[in-house]
């Protein structure tokens, strides 16, 4: 029998209406199977380890299991490309941290952009860093350290966790500030840099606070200056860079990405979550133990930040003269 045109035009419509139906519906019962949590660097890191943080907390806010999959490289470029390439369904997240936004003008030929190409979910931090030594080293604060520095150009090895990373960025803006002639050692990682700091193989570098406060507390690792721009409760007998080199200021932050054209209902549930697990006193004590700071904003206000942390570190690799790599 043939079908009026008015009763095709409705089946039609019907069609065409299902996709949105099915994927409202996805969305509603998101997430129903586990899901990764990208980090761009080794595990012992300071990202590794508020993930790793984040990772348990949301886990039980989701009531999902949220993996953490490190994806190390070429300071955290290699993890962002696997978000960037992943389906947009919310099942691949990314941990972002602040050498997603320096690899942009420090890093050659990056297959993505990383403002455009990956939707904000939530920052989760703060990313304070310290310039800390192995006791054995004798500088015990920043003008010691530059002193010993002028006194032997060229022979002081200054350590930091990866190329793009904060760290990095902070050794060669101490070089620059500081007149001083150090040979400046990027590890793959913050962990095995951390081995070496212990160990004695490199006396003195720049790295995440969550990484080494442990052994800053217990006396293993000497910390010489905060390089953030005021001190923390944290750390509260460490002076920061400022102190003796007035204007340095070196900080980063991490948070959650997904890939570009994540439902906008799946971004949302995963920003409340966010929100919910920051407003608990236990996470906040749990950060605060750590030596970060709690940072919180809109999807649509984070994604605004990343872009002007992008164009922040894009000035301060032209202003360290930092060629591309």
């Amino acid at each position: 029998m043939l079908l009026r045109r008015r009763d095709l035009l409705r089946l039609a419509g019907s069609a065409v209406a299902l996709p949105g139906i099915s994927t409202q519906a996805r969305a509603q019962a998101y997430p129903v199977h586990p899901i990764k949590l990208l980090v761009g660097f080794p595990p012992g890191g300071q990202v590794d380890i508020i993930a790793r943080i984040v990772a348990q907390w949301l886990s039980i806010e989701l009531g999902q299991s949220v993996v953490v999959e490190n994806r190390p490289g070429a300071g955290g470029s290699l993890g962002a490309e696997a978000v960037v390439k992943a389906p947009p369904d919310g099942y691949t997240l990314f941990f972002a941290a602040s050498s997603n936004a320096v690899n942009a003008s420090l890093m050659k030929n990056l297959s993505y952009d990383f403002v455009r190409d990956v939707a904000p979910v939530a920052p989760i931090n703060r990313i304070n860093l310290v310039i800390d030594a192995n006791p054995s080293f004798p500088a015990a604060n920043v003008a010691e350290l530059i002193a010993q520095a002028k006194a032997n150009p060229g022979k002081i090895a200054m350590a930091s966790p990866s190329l793009g990373t904060p760290p990095y960025l902070a050794v060669e803006l101490f070089k620059m500030m500081a007149g001083v002639d150090v040979v400046h050692v990027p590890y793959a990682g913050e962990g095995q840099m951390v081995t070496d700091l212990l160990g004695g193989q490199v006396k003195v570098g720049v790295d995440g606070i969550s990484a080494v406060i442990g052994q800053i507390k217990t006396g293993k690792l000497r910390a010489l200056a905060l390089t953030t721009a005021t001190r923390i409760d944290e750390l509260p007998g460490v002076p920061t860079v400022a102190d003796t080199l007035p204007g340095f200021e070196a900080s980063g932050f991490s948070g959650i990405v997904a890939p570009k054209h994540t439902p906008a209902a799946i971004i949302d549930k995963l920003a409340t979550a966010v929100r919910a697990i920051q407003a608990d006193d236990k996470f906040k004590a749990r950060l605060s133990e750590l030596g970060v700071t709690e940072l919180s904003m809109s999807p649509a206000e984070f994604g605004k930040f990343i872009a002007d942390e992008t164009e922040k570190w894009r000035k301060v690799v032209q202003f360290a003269e930092l060629k591309p790599q």
